[in-house]
């Protein structure tokens, strides 16, 4: 399959990961993909209920201070980092065509000094990495919560990411990985299982329960 010669390493590994969930997913039977997209039923209900709350709080916000100015901060040159998890989500409640423009964004960037995720219409996936969701820059923070208490709303709700994300106990993402695992897929986007640091907490979590 075609890979853009000009492509760096993190665009590599973003668009293997990404056509290799594709493979995958296309070799499921319709009862085993129907089974995948149950397991993601609840996280996709909280990320609706993240997406409202920065709707309700942030929209005019991070509209002003960074998209209509061009600003964009968070949309860093290769400093998005998406796990295995979001990967696969995405291309969960994705169509064809999506998933089509995602590998067209990542192989051709539309600015070379942004996310290579940003196209002039905005992100491309259609449910962004978790990282990216629950970045707020301090000026946004600072406006909008001060004393607000909807910011003890937003606490509440990192911490429940991390009943899908933070591997001290077994969590969604981890669940993902293991699936794709089990068909004989590798990806370096794989964290939960190959990255050292989690690694090491799985391995502690399971010390401990034993």
């Amino acid at each position: 399959m075609f890979i853009c010669q000009s492509m760096n390493d993190y665009q590599a590994e973003q668009l293997k990961s990404l056509r290799m969930v594709r493979r995958q997913l296309k070799a499921l039977t319709d009862a085993e993909l129907a089974a995948l997209k149950a397991e993601i039923e609840d996280y996709l209900a909280f990320r609706s209920r993240v997406d409202d709350f920065l709707a309700a709080h942030f929209k005019d916000t991070c509209t002003e201070k960074c998209f209509s100015g061009r600003l964009s901060a968070c949309c860093s040159k290769d400093g998005i980092i998406a796990f295995f998890g979001d990967v696969a989500v995405n291309a969960l409640v994705s169509d064809e065509a999506d998933l089509d423009r995602l590998e067209w964004a990542i192989q051709y960037p539309a600015r070379v000094d942004k996310c290579i995720f940003l196209a002039q219409g905005g992100c491309v996936w259609r449910i962004r990495p978790v990282v990216c969701t629950f970045f707020l820059c301090d000026e946004a923070e600072n406006r909008v919560f001060g004393d607000n208490p909807v910011a003890a709303q937003w606490a509440k709700l990192k911490e429940i990411k991390k009943h899908f994300t933070w591997p001290d106990k077994p969590v969604l993402f981890e669940w993902l990985e293991a699936f794709f695992i089990g068909r004989g897929a590798r990806s370096p986007l794989m964290y939960i299982h190959f990255s050292p640091g989690l690694a090491r907490i799985r391995k502690n979590r399971s010390m401990f329960s034993s």
